[in-house]
């Protein structure tokens, strides 16, 4: 079977075309999930597992050293809105001069949703 030059130049544009619309949206998707922001939560717990009210919550940003911190309310519980997913982060509670050990929220994980407990010692 022989073709035309013109069809094989048009099938060699489509496919092109094809491959770098599916390439941009393919980038834009990952660009999207980079910059929609995540949140952070969980409970501050004391070595007996019992929730904390009143503790400090940190939240370091690695790069720009920047802290966030929340006050721990009923049940323990703290929680972080609009953490970029683009950079890693330290997490840590303190009160009373005990301090949980620091967990890394890493730009690596995907989630939307980082959920994790604090036990302070």
């Amino acid at each position: 079977m022989k073709f035309s030059r013109t069809f094989v130049l048009a099938c060699a544009a489509l496919t092109v075309f094809t491959v770098g619309s599916f390439s941009s949206r393919s980038s834009l998707r990952a660009h999207a999930q980079e910059t929609t922001p995540r949140t952070v939560s969980g409970a501050v717990l004391d070595a007996g597992d019992q929730p904390v009210v009143g503790a400090t919550v940190f939240l370091r940003n690695t790069k720009t050293k920047s802290i966030r911190s929340f006050t721990s309310v009923e049940k323990g519980h703290y929680y972080f809105a609009q953490v970029n997913k683009v950079d890693d982060f330290e997490l840590w509670a303190e009160k009373d001069g005990k301090k949980s050990t620091v967990k890394t929220v890493s730009s690596w994980d995907t989630r939307t949703q980082f959920v994790s407990d604090l036990k302070l010692k």
